[in-house]
């Protein structure tokens, strides 16, 4: 990529036609979950594209064509990389970038108060590198306004005019580890800061994307995507609590949700776990919570979800510890076998991880925790403080087994012959129609 001043006038004069026609190259800050599928995304639509880390490590294995996400094989990195994408934690390469996507984290600080300490970091790179001819597009999950807060005075910081010069949106990030839906199959929602501005980003993100849904403001956007996220935590939270009273009475809670679920309107089914995990659904819902606080506004449907579902971890433990009570054991003492501790089934995202918090819970209590997980692996299992257990044909001696991510090359019929007791907290064994007495379901 070379930087051509006539090239940018061209898309200073006539933005959107520069967008939807010429061959322009994307830049992206932040490369993981969702900034390298991003790029990979682009690179694969015939743009030039560069990719911006400060993680040097990750830098230099990307460019030796090692990923670190599930959702980008090394197969597709290395297609990326022939078609001339560059990585570099040297931001002014991002100069050479026709859009910035900013693919940060946004996580929540000791207090559930947001951390936009990355969000930050990346508006100053953006105030030292944008140039005219620029699109700025925010795709980290945050609270409304954030992308007018930090990045319209990194704009003014370099010297630039919104729409004149350059132009600012939002997209919110939509990212699903390990399913079969990847980036550039999913729809966008993109929110200006003006109306000219989503107008460009849209026509920029159809390059990528197969649907664009242009909504008014970046706000609006920003909103969207706390709302989608929101939803799914409230229902999971009302399904928990739902799998507690069904417990005490003696309904099961897994036949009453596929009772629901056959009818063809007014209800989605959700399920209960040992928690909610990952980098969306904990976090996601106190930045919108957080805001509201701000505006003298309660959330009490988030605040209940949230009370409901970050003690289901521990209610996961007391019904693991009522099974062993039941059949002679006390938790210390007791040898545990864990069936996955990734936040979700087939990837190795341990991120805010309820199953990890519930092993480590139980290790607290004084049990031995073994751990079958191939896709988180024996390093960082180990690392959690719990054994890794590499070979399922020889499982080590367990007083129960715990199903708590439902990973699906794992043998669990093969695991309930060989255990005298199983936990099922995610309900993979009726799922799969595998019959076993001396197996319990949450």
């Amino acid at each position: 990529m070379v930087v051509d001043p006539i090239y940018h006038l061209h898309a200073v004069n006539d933005p959107i036609s520069f967008f939807e026609n010429e061959p322009w190259a994307a830049g992206v800050i932040g490369l993981g979950y969702v900034g390298l599928p991003l790029l990979v995304a682009a690179a694969a639509r015939g743009l030039a594209a560069v990719g911006y880390d400060i993680a040097e490590t990750r830098i230099e294995n990307l460019r030796r064509g090692q990923s670190h996400i599930d959702d980008v094989s090394n197969d597709d990195l290395s297609v990326a990389i022939d078609s001339g994408v560059e990585f570099s934690s040297d931001p002014s390469l991002l100069s050479k970038a026709d859009t910035i996507f900013i693919c940060v984290p946004s996580p929540l600080g000791r207090n559930r108060q947001p951390d936009l300490s990355y969000i930050e970091s990346a508006a100053e790179t953006v105030a030292s590198v944008a140039r005219p001819g620029q699109l700025i597009c925010l795709e980290s999950t945050t609270y409304p306004g954030t992308t007018e807060d930090y990045f319209l005075p990194a704009i003014e910081k370099a010297g630039l005019k919104l729409d004149v010069d350059v132009w600012l949106a939002f997209s919110p990030e939509r990212v699903s580890p390990g399913e079969a839906l990847k980036t550039a199959q999913i729809p966008k929602v993109i929110g200006g800061v003006t109306a000219t501005s989503g107008k460009v980003a849209a026509a920029a993100y159809r390059r990528i994307v197969p649907d664009v849904h242009l909504v008014s403001s970046a706000r609006t956007a920003e909103m969207s995507k706390l709302l989608e996220n929101t939803y799914r935590a409230i229902n999971i939270g009302l399904v928990n609590e739902m799998a507690q009273l069904c417990h005490e009475l003696d309904i099961d809670i897994w036949e009453v949700i596929d009772a629901a679920a056959t009818k063809p309107f007014g209800f989605q089914p959700f399920y209960p776990g040992p928690g909610v995990g990952g980098h969306c659904i904990p976090l996601d819902p106190q930045y919108l919570a957080w805001r509201a606080r701000e505006a003298n506004f309660e959330t009490r449907f988030i605040e209940t979800a949230d009370h409901v579902n970050s003690k289901m971890p521990e209610y996961t433990v007391q019904r693991i510890a009522d099974l062993l009570n039941a059949s002679g054991h006390s938790v210390k003492g007791s040898r545990i076998l864990v069936l996955g501790i990734a936040y979700k089934p087939d990837i190795s995202d341990d991120r805010e991880s309820a199953s990890v918090e519930v092993a480590k819970r139980l290790l607290k209590r004084g049990a031995v925790i073994s751990v079958i997980d191939p896709f988180v692996g024996s390093e960082r299992i180990a690392n959690h403080g719990f054994i890794p257990v590499d070979n399922t044909d020889s499982l080590p001696e367990s007083d129960i087994a715990v199903v708590l991510t439902d990973h699906s090359d794992t043998p669990y019929e093969h695991i309930a012959k060989a255990v005298p007791v199983v936990f099922d907290a995610r309900g993979v064994f009726r799922r799969l129609g595998i019959l076993a007495d001396n197996v319990e379901s949450l």
